[in-house]
């Protein structure tokens, strides 16, 4: 238990002296609170009669949008190419969208959860790959001069 605890306090320390990780929490928090926010305004707001897919992919294209200027901007903070950064931005967000327009399908229509919980359930499932596949491919920092 003790080694344990020594391992997580020192992931934890890892992540907090790389100030890009810290930004990027800061920034999927907020990035996700809105995009849960959204889901729910789309779904609840139509009274639930639109189809948990047409709410997925809706939302996403609305929150991809909104992520990528946070973390170009403020994240991974990257100085020109806009439309290359933009699609990788929606490749890696569209891949994870189809992963999580799935996830939330098989949540809410194939299990039965309410659509709150299958929605967050699959966010925090796709969060994790979003870092991976942003910092490693999107914002990859030796085809993107990074600015301070």
């Amino acid at each position: 238990m003790k080694s344990q605890l020594g391992i997580i306090k020192m992931r934890i320390c890892a992540v907090l002296e790389n100030p890009t990780r810290v930004r990027y929490v800061i920034a999927g928090v907020w990035n996700t609170f809105f995009g849960y926010i959204l889901g729910l305004v789309l779904y609840y707001g139509s009274g639930g009669q639109i189809n948990v897919v047409a709410v997925g992919v809706t939302g996403n294209i609305i929150s991809i949008s909104m992520a990528f200027i946070i973390y170009k901007l403020y994240v991974f903070r990257t100085k020109g190419n806009w439309l290359k950064e933009y699609f990788r931005a929606f490749l890696v967000y569209g891949l994870s969208g189809i992963m999580g327009v799935g996830l939330l399908s098989l949540f809410v229509d194939g299990v039965g959860l309410p659509f709150w919980m299958g929605q967050g359930m699959a966010i925090v499932l796709i969060v994790i790959i979003s870092y991976i596949s942003h910092s490693r491919f999107t914002f990859k920092s030796n085809e993107v001069k990074q600015i301070s």
